[in-house]
């Protein structure tokens, strides 16, 4: 939703087509015939080869960082015949397959990027975006199987590309290691589309039929990165929607107009698009390629290769005279000539300078004899045609060292911004400066066991409910995705105005929770407070349930400061849904229960876990004030406040029958008495797919047996535990720093 203007088109999985998957398209549909390997999966079987001892943060402080900075260095101008290096310098390549790698960042869910070498993988690997990127990971692989487990393929996809910058003297601002491979393609919504965008699918902005781009996404069509490079749609003569398009795509992924204007240019410094022959004369992606090219997709001939008879982005070219030297030569051109429309060989949209002087030309990839006209592609021409973007741009023609600041800096976002806290950065080169984007904690201070009992107390006390003090907690915690790593208790950043007045909040009452613990917390850190309160408020209810069991709650969190909040990032993470507390902003064109699964997903929940919590937030009464469900008092339970499992008891009664809430349009339920048609409950979709759904409703019948009552509060504290403690990276990562 936006903020500003209200308008719910933007929300996550908000459409007009009906109600969809949340997946959208998955590799079984672009691929039917792909290898089933999910099966070896089943039961929970690991398909992580490295197995549960395996420490990547230690075997990354163990690597010989200098060593492997020169092989890679090395490697840049080891040019090898089955693939020839542009140039002599396979730097270009790389920078192209980090930033790709990178890219796929989004602010909407804080999926993608580089963060587990997810290009590796299905669509990534094949999306036409990422064409020929297969040659840049196998022309890695000498490297990474010499220094093994020491190194991820995530990293080494993020640290080629700054070796490949610095190998060719542009300025970086620094790395931080840390990317835990993963080894199955992680599950991701990258849209419905059934084309890909090299087979006529249509941009996904089109303001004369009103259509915006859907949240969480960022690309402007299926199989990109950003925006196509020819024009919206592949119309070149559209400046203003170029403009838009790159404005709203890099937006959300975290990028403002300069960031954007200094990463087109440093990116385009270096290297050539291709579009040496028509796309049809090559073979398939990796992915649907036959089996004996042994991942390879896009092929054609040897000796095609060897002319650099090659075809990605179907634009060929350079931008630059210097295309393997960090220089301002990109606005240079950019501003010294008028350009005008032509074609490439690949029958591609592009602009050529109008008589271009000699010194301007650019060699040929593979002939340095040899000299051809530079290029622009519509989205170049945008920085000169947008009145905004022209401004940065001239300013960055006139002073290099600004440009040089602005690319590194925006360079290290693009390639860091899904890592999270800059606690999570490992290795020599992380630098020593906290930007905004990366959430500034400062360090808070441990407890005493007598100070945490004392404060306990004082919140027992305090007259707040149960139901107020776990739903002020649950605020403050379950903002964290364990996507991009953002969000949590940690820095109690729910104490600021913006976050504390999201509608699934309750803003009124969390006001009010928040100023009391304010009032009686002494010398502890609101974001401990929080949790701590939250934490009591938990035992409670276990001991009027019958239960005396102790919340774990690991203290140390620190209180963000003001002037370190970034609002206008934190708005992405505002819950369109929580179905654990029973909210939803607006009926989604996805099924409200395939929300929650989302929410789980980006809390790092399992199946037990998410329905535990359920079940043990309704009968706590952690409900919504703005979800009017379940009985008088909102959560299915007679006792609300005592952590029992009177939610699944009653969920599952045979003794009601459900239907339907006329008015509301599938998304309200009453549950009436078998006998006498007695209204009993009402419900949302999020309470009755657990009896509806045969494997959550396998879970809930667990919880629901006798001799299962102490069990599921356990194992509802231990998931809450789990939430609250999601984003202590400052106590996992803190002994790996050197």
């Amino acid at each position: 939703m936006d903020a500003k203007t209200g308008d719910i088109s933007g929300c996550p999985f908000h459409g007009d087509g009906g109600t969809r998957s949340l997946l959208g398209r998955t590799n079984r549909d672009w691929w039917p015939d792909q290898l089933n390997l999910e099966i070896l999966t089943e039961g929970g079987r690991a398909a992580d080869p490295m197995g549960e001892d395996y420490n990547y943060c230690e075997a990354f402080n163990a690597l010989d960082y200098t060593a492997l900075k020169k092989d890679l260095t090395d490697l840049m101008t080891d040019s090898q015949p089955w693939w020839p290096a542009d140039y002599g310098h396979y730097g270009p390549f790389f920078i192209r397959m980090a930033w790709h790698a990178a890219g796929t960042y989004r602010t909407g869910d804080g999926r993608g990027g580089a963060s587990s070498g997810q290009q590796r993988f299905a669509p990534l690997n094949s999306w036409p975006d990422n064409g020929n990127l297969d040659k840049a990971r196998r022309l890695l692989w000498p490297i990474k199987q010499k220094y093994g487990k020491h190194i991820s393929w995530a990293d080494l996809f993020i640290l080629t590309g700054n070796v490949a910058i610095e190998s060719m003297g542009g300025p970086v601002f620094g790395f931080g290691g840390g990317r835990k491979d993963v080894f199955d393609p992680e599950t991701v919504y990258w849209g419905t589309e059934e084309q890909w965008v090299d087979t006529g699918a249509e941009t996904r902005i089109i303001p004369d039929e009103g259509k915006a781009l859907e949240n969480p996404l960022a690309a402007i069509q299926m199989g990109l990165i950003y925006v196509n490079p020819e024009g919206p749609g592949g119309n070149p003569h559209d400046a203003e929607g170029m403009a838009r398009d790159m404005r709203e795509t890099f937006a959300r992924m975290a990028m403002n107009d300069e960031e954007t204007v200094a990463l087109t240019a440093g990116g385009h410094a270096f290297g050539k698009c291709h579009g040496a022959a028509p796309s049809d004369t090559f073979g398939s992606a990796p992915e649907g390629e036959n089996l004996h090219r042994m991942g390879f997709g896009w092929l054609t001939d040897p000796e095609e290769i060897e002319k650099g008879h090659i075809t990605t982005s179907g634009i060929e070219g350079s931008w630059t005279p210097n295309p393997t030297q960090w220089g301002n030569d990109y606005f240079r051109l950019l501003f010294k000539y008028d350009y005008e429309l032509t074609k490439s060989p690949a029958g591609a949209y592009q602009w050529t300078p109008v008589n271009p002087e000699e010194a301007d030309l650019a060699p040929d990839a593979r002939d340095p004899n040899k000299k051809v006209p530079t290029i622009m592609t519509t989205a170049d021409m945008a920085l000169k045609r947008d009145p905004e973007y022209r401004k940065i741009s001239e300013r960055f023609l006139n002073d290099q060292a600004a440009l040089d600041d602005a690319f590194a800096r925006a360079w290290f976002k693009l390639t860091h911004r899904d890592m999270g806290p800059k606690v999570r950065y490992l290795g020599p080169e992380v630098p020593a400066e906290d930007l905004i984007w990366q959430d500034p904690i400062p360090a808070g201070t441990q407890i005493s066991d007598s100070d945490l009992s004392s404060f306990k107390s004082k919140v027992l006390d305090s007259g707040l409910s149960v139901a107020e003090l776990v739903k002020a907690a649950w605020a403050s915690a379950s903002t964290y995705r364990n996507s991009d790593h953002r969000g949590g208790a940690n820095g109690a950043h729910i104490r600021f105005d913006e976050i504390r007045n999201w509608a699934v909040n309750d803003p009124e009452e969390l006001g009010k929770v928040l100023n009391k613990l304010d009032e009686i917390r002494g010398g502890i850190s609101m974001a401990d407070a929080i949790v701590i309160a939250g934490s009591a408020a938990v035992e409670k209810a276990a001991k009027d349930a019958g239960f005396d069991i102790s919340v774990p709650v690991t203290t140390g969190r620190g209180d963000a400061k003001r002037e370190d909040f970034d609002a206008e990032s934190w708005e992405p993470l505002e819950p369109f849904a929580d179905g654990f507390r029973n909210y939803l902003k607006t009926k989604a064109s996805v099924k409200t229960e395939d929300l929650l699964i989302d929410r789980a997903h980006l809390l790092g929940l399992s199946i037990p876990e998410m329905t535990v919590l359920v079940g043990g937030l309704r009968a706590l009464g952690a409900v919504s004030k703005h979800a009017k469900h379940g009985n008088k008092i909102g959560a299915l339970t007679e006792t609300p406040g005592k952590l029992d499992n009177s939610f699944f008891l009653n969920l599952l009664h045979m003794g009601t029958v459900w239907e339907v809430v006329d008015e509301s349009g599938d998304e309200e339920f009453v549950g009436r008495c078998r006998i006498h048609g007695s209204e009993k409950w009402r419900a949302t979709r999020t309470d009755l797919v657990f009896g509806s759904n045969s494997r959550l409703r396998a879970v809930a019948e667990v919880y629901a047996e006798n001799g299962n009552e102490e069990k599921f509060v356990r194992d509802f504290v231990k998931a809450w535990t789990k939430v609250m403690d999601a984003d202590r990276f400052d106590l996992e990562y803190a002994k790996y720093h050197r």
